[in-house]
């Protein structure tokens, strides 16, 4: 009886809770909370219809936001115990706010407006779009949120044998963004206790 019940009570500390996007926000510390919700808010149709990719991951209306809302709940459950067997040199905040912003181009590359859909997919670096979107939201980020931005989908032509390119949280938020992108790629699954 005593081993059902420990049974029992670990099954249920192990099932981590899945955050919804706002609830995720909150997390992100000021002053880029507010500039997450507002761009968010300010261009919500198009987030919702966004897919997450033409193919590879996420490739349905909607799938923008599933991929990102699971990026950033993996970036939850791997901080913390991550952080419980040795202390990350940066905090969730930043890994929270680098994978909501990881992907920024694709809701005005998938559901913007045709002159949008056109110039974005032509387009091979999305940096200076991303960038003209953090400044015109009004977004204030450290060198280290810079360099995962640029290195959250690994260090292409940039890998050096004798110096790290990516930093700890560009490093971190890649393995997110790979675990949906690689693993579940296809969303969610029905009954899926996430």
């Amino acid at each position: 009886m005593v081993g059902e019940v420990s049974c029992k009570l670990l099954n249920y500390i192990m099932i981590e809770k899945y955050y919804k996007l706002n609830e995720l926000l909150n997390m992100i510390e000021e002053p880029n909370r507010d500039s997450c919700k507002k761009i968010y808010l300010e261009n919500k149709a198009m987030f919702e219809k966004s897919k997450g990719s033409n193919v590879k991951h996420h490739a349905y209306e909607g799938g923008y936001l599933d991929h990102v809302r699971d990026t950033m709940n993996v970036a939850v459950r791997l901080h913390d115990s991550l952080n419980s067997c040795r202390q990350l040199p940066f905090s969730l905040s930043d890994s929270l706010l680098v994978l909501f912003l990881h992907d920024l181009e694709k809701p005005w590359k998938y559901a913007g407006t045709e002159e949008q859909k056109k110039e974005l997919s032509s387009c091979l670096d999305y940096q200076n779009f991303i960038k003209s979107k953090l400044d015109e939201y009004g977004f204030r980020l450290k060198n280290a949120h810079w360099n995962s931005l640029i290195y959250v989908h690994g260090e292409g032509d940039d890998y050096s044998p004798k110096v790290n390119i990516q930093s700890p949280l560009a490093a971190f938020v890649h393995c997110c963004d790979n675990i949906s992108a690689r693993i579940w790629f296809d969303g969610a699954k029905e009954k899926d206790s996430w």
